[in-house]
């Protein structure tokens, strides 16, 4: 007889004790904390009785029994798998954080290609986990910089960064023994084109070991088939115990834009001609994203759109770029065209450009400009992108007329920069730290050089502020055979910063210098580091 899987005996009920502690067996006091899953209007108890409807049991996916906890914060650097190219490891950064999830960024790259994983994934992992085993941290596919200048860059990026503890990390959970799933389970999944965006979904087809993932009320459009191990699927509930944000079932939903409309003072009307005639059709968080950051682009400033709005939860995200930095900010979650439509009314009133969106389509006609609005200058135009999720906190916002009117008031800013002066700067990397028995021999090898520099342009400049070419000459004039190493120097874009950071190990592994002379220019680079250059 075929041993029981132990998976199958485990269901949501002891996870909810693990994870809130013990529940009274009073049914009053469990419905209270548990059996409602409720996430703005949608509740999945309600759901599932009107769909006569069955949830995937927990044991039929590859996630923990007790969802982990997050504790990652935003600008943490670890390792990931480059997910262009499995086979590299490279430095991450976060740059968002919802439920037991982490958006991140591989240094060097842009923002174009950020990704999302489970704090509990084997594809992340500690700095300094890909060395340890014997590998090399690698740069992302389509790094932005020269390849040669990849050693220098992660040296500079790991300097005074914040590293995330290994404390934090967890254990990737066990694969179910095969595929249980079966037709019309429900469930929940990420939605792949929106990967911020965790739905509710139905189990369509199952074909060996994968299966394939509709979501609710979307008719195909986002639908796609994985493994059954996929780490993209989730029981139901998962987004109520994790404080993720599950959005409602899929509907419909399209806001028109009267182009004929005024614009305001605040808006172009030349760029907002050559918007779309409408957003949509999506979900009804994608069309508020879609409208509120066609504002923020048209805006002749585009700080003061941004002003008029206020940090929401669990919606999607705008940016806007002003002072010379990028802001981003959270929208309210919403679920239907009525808040989508009250949410741009209240913001194109503040912009004085009334009856800009619609449920309907307007009749376009084609608008001449006059001679003082082709006068702005299209300079003033920086288009937005979304560059980091920032400290949001994964609920549901119910949109009623409190919420709706307190995201927009011209209220906080939410920055994105940070600023790499802080007091608290200190270099992450240590000095060359020769050993004791080798130092001695290092300084006879190098002795011999160091009374030439007296009369060197270099002396009495500060060392972090010498470009690549000041560089090489140091490594010239610290020693005649150091010559035919100094072309390293600029083939790696070594600066007086990078410099001071290298260690023999470095010079060695990334430059490909021996042991000899990575020894003797480290003796060279501490005496620099003392003042004695």
């Amino acid at each position: 007889m075929q041993k029981s899987d132990p998976r199958k005996v485990i269901d949501w009920n002891d996870v909810r004790k693990h994870k809130y502690g013990h529940l009274s067996e009073s049914a009053s006091q469990y419905q209270e904390t548990t059996d409602i899953l409720e996430l703005g209007h949608f509740t999945w108890d309600k759901y599932l009785k009107e769909t006569c409807s069955v949830p995937a049991p927990i044991h039929c996916f590859k996630q923990s029994y007790t969802p982990p906890s997050n504790e990652f914060k935003i600008s943490m650097k670890l390792e990931a798998q480059d997910p262009r190219n499995t086979t590299s490891t490279c430095i991450a950064t976060v740059v968002g954080l919802t439920g037991a999830r982490l958006r991140l960024r591989l240094d060097g790259s842009d923002n174009k290609n950020d990704f999302w994983r489970l704090v509990d994934s084997a594809e992340i992992q500690p700095i300094g986990n890909c060395e340890k085993n014997g590998g090399m941290l690698q740069p992302p596919l389509g790094f932005r910089l020269n390849a040669s200048s990849w050693p220098m860059f992660l040296l500079k990026t790991l300097n005074g960064a914040e590293m995330a503890p290994i404390r934090i990390f967890h254990k990737e959970p066990p694969s179910p023994s095969h595929n249980f799933f079966k037709m019309g389970m429900k469930l929940e999944a990420v939605d792949r084109k929106n990967p911020h965006f965790i739905c509710p979904a139905t189990i369509g087809e199952v074909r060996g070991s994968e299966v394939l993932v509709t979501f609710d009320g979307w008719r195909g459009a986002f639908d796609y088939w994985c493994r059954f191990d996929s780490r993209d699927i989730f029981p139901v509930g998962w987004c109520s115990l994790t404080g993720d944000n599950l959005q409602p079932p899929g509907t419909k939903v399209c806001i028109y834009l009267n182009k004929n409309g005024s614009t305001g003072p605040h808006l172009d009307k030349k760029k907002v001609q050559q918007l779309p005639d409408h957003f949509g059709p999506a979900r009804a968080s994608v069309v508020l994203q879609q409208a509120v950051q066609a504002c923020i682009d048209c805006a002749y400033h585009q700080k003061t759109v941004f002003s008029f709005l206020k940090q929401g939860h669990g919606g999607a995200v705008i940016s806007a770029v002003f002072d010379r930095e990028q802001h981003t900010l959270n929208l309210p979650a919403v679920n239907s065209i009525t808040y989508v439509l009250r949410f741009l009314e209240k913001l194109c009133h503040n912009l004085r450009s009334d009856n800009l969106f619609g449920n309907q389509p307007f009749t376009q006609t084609h608008l001449s400009l006059t001679t003082t609005e082709y006068s702005h200058s299209h300079d003033r135009y920086l288009p937005g992108e979304t560059f980091a999720l920032g400290n949001s906190l994964a609920r549901s916002l119910e949109p009623h007329s409190d919420s709706m009117d307190s995201t927009l008031n011209p209220t906080n800013l939410v920055s994105t920069s940070q600023n790499l002066r802080n007091p608290g700067y200190r270099p992450l990397l240590p000095s060359c730290g020769l050993p004791l028995s080798t130092a001695s021999a290092v300084r006879r090898l190098c002795s011999r050089g160091s009374d030439r520099r007296d009369a060197s342009r270099l002396s009495g400049r500060d060392p972090s502020l010498w470009t690549v070419e000041d560089v090489m000459q140091f490594v010239r004039e610290a020693d005649p055979q150091f010559g035919p190493h100094a072309d390293l120097f600029r083939k790696h874009e070594i600066d007086g910063k990078a410099l001071l950071l290298l260690r023999s190990d470095t010079m060695m592994k990334y430059m490909g210098l021996k042991l000899g002379p990575a020894l003797k220019l480290c003796y060279h680079i501490d005496r620099l580091k003392q003042g004695k250059f």
